[in-house]
């Protein structure tokens, strides 16, 4: 997407009359803000304290007490659960894993990284299965992951995109390329090639967030809101680690950290990883008319292949949700408003969804949200618990959280418990990186970044046969290669 977009353009873009920007997100208006949970009332002392009541605090919290319902688990959550990212992404429950396969094998070997891989592909069934039997109705359902090249240069990057991953823990029925003779459903404008994988599932993000909370307060999990954490303090001297927040401290034998893009927030945390922006727009309902003529009949959840790349999902009430990168940084890991969304983002995504599905450019745009999600130095997301401090964290997860979440979360639960399993010993625990560079050389990188990568899907556009180099100076800068 361009950094800006013309007043005409903006102008172009139709909204309904009860268009709203923020709000949290679509997926909030949908069900409504929750009514706030009591906060904090003071000093408390626990087993384990949780900061963050988004997915992996909320997994984290909810395996723990199902292993082990005697353990005192609290989770501490500044506005109300769900409020960031997991109330606001994509609804993609995909088995797609962020980050260089290649440093992990670097550091575990290539073996360990295809039982990662596996792993996340048993995570996406794991979510649903406890969905079903916590009777958490988030509208899902598994219809597979569809990924479309739309120009001769992403075609090329997909192929090889699909060859890679059968090294990697993808077998030939986990991810194909799809032969356009036998696969009319699904039109999407300009396409010249896709894959598809059964290994994902549309969501409504709120649902499961809400229905996740309900969960684990049943099994005895406290959760308080309107309580914000400043800072987390490891174990020192006789002191146990312990959670910081105005209304007093929270001491416990293990504090886990599971703030993703809000990490920035904490004392002592602002260069951990990087707050990512990611905005999305939804549609009004398309008529039935419009459906067929798209093919969309199943719900897979559809990306492109391009460097600044966009990810859409149809809606249980027949929508288009669709999102990209937008505005990616502020200055000094500042935090959105509210979820607003700079106009020009708003126009760019339009034109997207106008541009992959013609038919549907005259339906209006209902609402337009952003938030945040966690980037770490190298890419790479992280789980790990350090038995000398007593803190714990996971995350980082570069915008495909919502399976890897629940991995993390039970992955925790076992190095909290004091046991080796299989999740213990993927490459993706322990891992450490150094932090992001100070500003203004984080937000200049950033911006020189994402230029360099919208500049390459514009060359590849104009119907360049191969990946653009400037899409391989990009990472390079970045640190992703």
């Amino acid at each position: 997407m361009t950094p800006f977009a013309t007043a005409a353009e903006m102008r172009a873009v139709p909204r309904s009359p009860g268009f709203r920007n923020g709000g949290v997100s679509y997926w909030f208006r949908d069900v409504g803000l929750p009514a706030r949970r009591p906060a904090l009332p003071g000093g408390a002392d626990y087993d384990v304290c949780i900061v963050g009541a988004g997915y992996t605090g909320l997994w984290t919290a909810y395996y723990l007490k199902k292993a082990r319902p005697d353990l005192r688990v609290a989770v501490l959550e500044r506005e109300f659960a769900g409020f960031g990212a997991s109330g606001r992404n994509g609804g993609w429950l995909s088995a797609e894993f962020a980050g260089s396969k290649r440093r992990y094998a670097a550091t575990h070997g290539k073996g360990a990284v295809v039982a990662l891989q596996r792993a996340m592909m048993a995570s996406v069934d794991e979510v649903v299965s406890v969905a079903e039997q916590e009777g958490v109705d988030a509208d899902i359902v598994k219809g597979g992951m569809r990924l479309v090249a739309t120009n001769p240069a992403q075609k090329a990057r997909l192929q090889e995109e699909v060859a890679e991953l059968h090294e990697w823990g993808y077998w030939p029925e986990d991810l194909h390329l799809l032969d356009p003779r036998g696969e009319p459903r699904l039109q999407v404008d300009g396409a010249v090639a896709a894959a598809y994988s059964p290994h994902a599932a549309r969501v409504h993000p709120a649902k499961l967030v809400i229905g996740l909370a309900a969960a684990a307060e049943a099994l005895g999990v406290d959760v308080f809101e309107d309580t914000a954490v400043s800072e987390i303090r490891s174990r020192t001297g006789g002191e146990r680690p312990c959670a910081v927040t105005p209304a007093g401290t929270v001491r416990a034998d293990h504090v886990i950290r599971a703030t993703e893009g809000f990490t920035a927030g904490l004392h002592g945390q602002r260069r951990q990883w990087l707050p990512m922006n990611s905005s999305m727009i939804a549609t009004e309902p398309l008529s039935e008319v419009m459906w067929r003529h798209i093919g969309w009949e199943r719900p897979e959840v559809l990306g492109d292949t391009a460097h600044a790349y966009c990810y859409a999902q149809r809606t249980a009430d027949g929508r288009i949700a669709i999102g990209g990168r937008g505005v990616p940084y502020r200055f000094g890991s500042a935090r959105d408003s509210n979820g607003a969304t700079p106009p020009q983002t708003i126009a760019e995504l339009w034109r997207v969804l106008a541009r992959l599905f013609p038919v549907a450019a005259e339906v209006p745009i209902a609402h337009a949200w952003s938030g945040v999600l966690g980037v770490p130095r190298d890419w790479c997301p992280s789980v790990d618990l350090d038995p000398e401090t007593g803190l714990g964290w996971a995350g980082g997860y570069v915008g495909s959280g919502v399976t890897t979440s629940n991995l993390a979360g039970r992955t925790l639960r076992d190095l909290v418990l004091g046991e080796r399993t299989e999740l213990t010993q993927l490459p993706w625990v322990g891992r450490r990186v150094r932090g992001w560079e100070p500003e203004p050389v984080r937000w200049v990188g950033t911006r020189l970044v994402y230029g360099l990568y919208r500049g390459a899907d514009r060359r590849e556009s104009d119907r360049v046969s191969r990946t653009s180099r400037l899409a391989g100076i990009a990472g390079r800068l970045a640190g992703r290669e």
